[in-house]
């Protein structure tokens, strides 16, 4: 087996270990919610997460509204009325999405339960602005472009809207809220995930204007009114289950190493630094590690950023996986490969990329020189030109990213 062949069979395995569907179904077996239920699902795994809970519960939900990325949806679930909408920025559908769930909540009394499910991507696609469509597009695409961490971002954009941080809960009182999240933020703060929909808000205006001043961020007066406009701090309503995370990513890359016959080593499952930062580490890693007289897998779970500088096509785990294969340049046996675990990375049709000692030649002798690259943002280009991209479709999943480097002794 080659060594592209075991990174695409540790990725499969890792990616299958975080499917929600069985989760779902543990949550919901464990709480007993009444003959009137109401399903709202939000997220890029909203419709494998409310596929299960159909299944679990069938006729007792009595309607429901799912919205999920675009192309993630695979047909239709019951009576379910399934939206596609935009991400990382929202756009029309989602707002539509968003309204439809909440006429459905509002009208709800207290012998009444919604099954919220809730999965990264959430935020983008989970919305209903206070201000307009455009602006709301705007910031977001200039905190992406900033560097800003998800933590940040979803603290300008809970106050910008009408159902994050918490308030979406505030819509469905009296009715009880049930609430499974599949996480995809390091160490699973529940009000950050998605923005928090229905979970109380533990930031603070003060934050987010600080925010808005660290990246000098374009703002309308209506928003930064809005920035200070204080969000729910206590949900009454709510009881909240976490079914996934990054570790059990990691877990399930390092069994699937094991498998193979490496001896897995977990750095952290909470990476969160510059992606080419991560990648360049990686490298160093398998420079210390060179002489090594066993196969090792060096496993790092997390989220890293990009902060843009070129405008070119990529993703954080295409950049990470670029900058490691400059630092593996001519090494034997050794390879770096990044995924996202929902199977997009960035604005690309990749999960994300794999790089050996072989790929920063092959990039060479078609005049790419890594460097231009990484400074251009054009990952996705450049690892096509070397068949590194990793390919799956979307998961189903989303539980951030997992990196890997494969030392094969």
């Amino acid at each position: 087996m080659t060594l592209r062949q075991q990174a695409d069979q540790i990725i499969q395995k890792a990616i299958r270990r975080v499917m929600p569907d069985e989760a779902v179904k543990s949550a919901l077996a464990q709480k007993e919610l009444g003959e009137s239920v109401y399903l709202v699902a939000a997220g890029k795994a909203g419709w494998q997460m409310a596929q299960a809970a159909y299944e679990a519960l069938g006729e007792k939900i009595k309607d429901g509204v799912v919205v999920t990325k675009y192309q993630h949806s695979k047909g239709p679930i019951g009576s379910l009325r399934i939206f596609e909408a935009g991400h990382p920025v929202p756009d029309e559908n989602s707002f539509t999405a968003t309204q439809a769930a909440i006429d459905l909540v509002t009208p709800l009394g207290e012998n009444d339960t919604v099954l919220f499910l809730l999965s990264g991507g959430g935020s983008a696609l989970f919305e209903k602005p206070q201000i307009p469509g455009e602006e709301l597009a705007d910031i977001t695409k200039q905190l992406l472009a900033s560097g800003a961490d998800i933590v940040e971002m979803n603290t300008i954009r809970k106050r910008l809207s009408l159902v994050k941080g918490g308030r979406f809960a505030q819509l469905c009182a009296p009715a009880k809220v049930y609430a499974i999240v599949l996480s995809d933020i390091v160490g699973d703060p529940l009000d950050m995930i998605a923005s928090g929909p229905a979970y109380p808000d533990s930031s603070t205006c003060e934050q987010a204007v600080s925010i808005a001043k660290q990246y000098n961020l374009r703002l309308s007066e209506k928003a930064v009114a809005l920035l200070h406009e204080e969000t729910p701090k206590t949900l009454t309503n709510v009881e909240t289950v976490i079914t996934g995370s990054v570790k059990e990513l990691c877990r399930g890359a390092a069994e699937a190493a094991q498998d193979l016959g490496y001896r897995p080593v977990t750095l952290t499952a909470s990476l969160g630094c510059e992606a080419k930062d991560a990648g360049s580490f990686l490298a160093s890693i398998a420079q210390y590690y060179a002489d090594s007289k066993e196969s090792l897998a060096f496993l790092a779970g997390g989220e890293t950023v990009v902060h843009l500088t070129g405008k070119g096509l990529g993703g954080r785990n295409q950049e990470l996986t670029l900058s490691a294969a400059a630092g593996i340049d001519g090494m034997q046996d050794i390879a770096v490969f990044s995924v996202g675990s929902d199977g997009t990375d960035g604005p690309t049709d990749a999960a994300g990329g794999y790089a050996d000692g072989s790929t920063a030649k092959a990039l060479r002798e078609q005049g790419i020189l890594i460097a231009d690259v990484l400074k251009n943002n054009d990952a996705y280009h450049a690892l096509k030109a070397c068949g590194g991209l990793v390919m799956t479709g979307p998961t189903g999943t989303n539980v951030n990213d997992v990196a890997v480097l494969l030392i094969r002794r």
